[in-house]
């Protein structure tokens, strides 16, 4: 696409700031700079449920990218995780984020692996009041190149000013939530990591069930919580024996069904 057109495109972005039509506008932008697939934009404050900002998943795959998403499943998600960390606002590729061993985890295989995509990039911008953007580009079919990717983050600037000032008001929508009274099943999967088998675990292996769903490898848990890699394995042996399961397939399960009584 010409300069000309892609100046077009960031005009009419920027024309249609504080309208229903910015994140349509942005994402046509973005588009003029690499092609992909689908585009969410969703907003972090803590444990609280994610708020899905902009989506264009045909109504399908919205149910898996956005409804399932948002019931629980995030909590284990690497661009959740990161957002807040927080790491520095800027753009970024899911693999660069993930924990060591994520796509060879139960979230990966049991929940994204859904999403039937190749690649998955975030712009993370800060709206202020403790609350991260991510605007998510995806694609279904190959990874964007590095040269795709340097072009992205080229118009970074562009995306950090625009997206910032549209929905600087973002964090009021986070507390008139919590006015209506839904503070408390915002944070319930945050608890459910806490609660999980609470009357059969102790607080230690408890941290290792939440650091083993997220997707780290033993040795990446020893470094998190100071213990080593043997204990590590010691602890996941007495997890699966307390819980009378087998596999990191029947602890996810376990854990999900946490969810739901929490």
């Amino acid at each position: 696409m010409s300069i000309e057109a892609k100046f077009e495109r960031i005009g009419l972005m920027m024309e249609a700031e504080g309208t229903p039509l910015f994140p349509h506008r942005l994402a046509e932008f973005l588009r003029t700079i690499a092609s992909y697939d689908f585009t969410v934009i969703f907003s972090y404050r803590g444990a609280a449920r994610p708020l899905d900002l902009h989506d264009d998943f045909p109504r399908a795959k919205r149910a898996v990218f956005v409804t399932d998403y948002q019931a629980g499943p995030y909590l284990l998600d690497p661009f959740y995780l990161a957002a807040t960390r927080p790491v520095p606002p800027g753009l970024y590729r899911m693999r660069d984020l993930a924990p060591d061993r994520f796509y060879q985890g139960e979230y990966f295989r049991s929940y994204y692996v859904q999403t039937g995509l190749a690649e998955e990039i975030g712009f993370f911008v800060d709206a202020g009041g403790g609350v991260m953007l991510v605007v998510s580009l995806m694609r279904a079919r190959k990874a964007f190149s590095a040269k795709e990717f340097a072009a992205l983050k080229g118009v970074w600037p562009i995306v950090r000013a625009a997206a910032a000032r549209h929905w600087a008001d973002v964090a009021e929508a986070f507390d008139a939530r919590e006015g209506a009274g839904t503070a408390a099943s915002d944070g319930h999967v945050q608890r459910a990591f806490h609660r999980f088998g609470e009357d059969q675990l102790t607080p230690r292996e408890r941290e290792v069930v939440e650091y083993t769903l997220k997707g780290y490898s033993a040795e990446a848990i020893c470094q998190v919580l100071g213990i080593t890699s043997g204990t590590v394995r010691i602890h996941r042996r007495n997890i699966y024996a307390k819980l009378g399961i087998s596999s990191q397939g029947e602890l996810f399960v376990r854990f999900i069904d946490t969810l739901v009584k929490v």
